[in-house]
C-alpha cells in the first residue's frame, strides 16, 4: 500500500456543502488514521450555528456511533455549556482531526494524541467547515485544536479564557478539552477543570451577547 499523502485537500468535494464534505470526508485517505478506525467523524450541527467548538480528536465511542462528543467528554461538555448559557443546538461540533487515534490494550482501545502530519493533513475539512459555517464564536477545546488554527506557539494555559484576535471568526476562545476533567485525580480537581470550562464558555457566550446590536 502507497503511503498517504497527509493532505486531505484531494480529497475534498469541488461543490462545497456541509453534507457534500461529509460525504467526501467519508472517503477520506489523507493520513494514515482512517485504516484503524471505525470510521471518519465529521462535525454536526445546525448551518446558521451561533458557535463552533472545535475538540482534537473522536473518542473510542464517537468512532463506534459515527458522531463527534457523545462520550464522556461529550457530556462534560453539555452540562458546561449548559452551566454557560450555551444551548448545544446553536452549536456546531467538530473536531481539528476526523478519525480516531488510540492504541489497543487487550480489549479497551486507549485515545492517543494525533500527530503534527495528522493534524496538519486534516486541516483542509476544518478549514471547510470554517468557510461555510462563518460562526460569530469559534471555541477551541484544548491545545491541538487551538495549535491546529492559532500556530503551533499558542500557550494555552496562558491565553485561555480571553477573546483572542483571529480572522477566523468575531469571537475566538480557547479554553481547556472536557477530557481534562475525566482525568482529574480526585473530585476536587475534576470540580476545578469543569469550573475552568464553564468560566471560559460563559466568557464567549457574553463577549458574543455583548457584540451583538441592542
Amino acid at each position: 500500500m502507497a503511503d498517504p499523502p497527509f493532505d486531505a485537500t484531494p480529497f475534498l468535494p469541488d461543490r462545497r456543502t456541509l453534507d457534500a464534505l461529509r460525504a467526501a470526508a467519508e472517503g477520506c485517505r489523507g493520513c494514515d488514521l482512517w485504516e484503524p478506525a471505525t470510521q471518519t467523524v465529521f462535525g454536526e450541527g445546525p448551518k446558521d450555528a451561533t458557535f463552533v467548538i472545535v475538540g482534537e480528536v473522536p473518542g473510542d465511542k464517537e468512532d463506534r456511533e459515527g458522531r463527534p462528543f457523545v462520550g464522556p467528554a461529550g457530556r462534560e461538555l453539555d452540562g458546561a455549556l449548559g452551566a454557560a448559557g450555551i444551548d448545544r443546538a446553536e452549536a456546531y461540533v467538530t473536531n481539528a482531526v476526523k478519525h480516531f487515534r488510540f492504541e489497543e490494550r487487550g480489549r479497551r482501545r486507549i485515545h492517543q494524541k494525533p500527530d503534527a502530519k495528522q493534524i496538519k493533513a486534516c486541516r483542509p475539512w476544518l478549514g471547510a467547515e470554517l468557510d461555510l459555517l462563518r460562526p460569530e464564536a469559534l471555541v477551541l477545546l484544548g491545545a491541538t485544536a487551538a495549535k491546529s488554527l492559532l500556530g503551533a506557539s499558542f500557550k494555552l494555559m496562558a491565553e485561555r479564557g480571553r477573546p483572542l484576535e483571529s480572522d477566523l471568526a468575531p469571537v475566538v476562545i480557547a479554553t481547556i478539552h472536557p477530557s481534562s476533567i475525566l482525568r482529574g485525580r480526585d473530585g476536587e480537581a475534576r470540580q476545578a477543570q469543569r469550573d475552568m470550562l464553564i468560566e471560559d464558555l460563559h466568557v464567549a457566550a457574553q463577549t458574543v451577547a455583548r457584540a451583538r446590536p441592542a
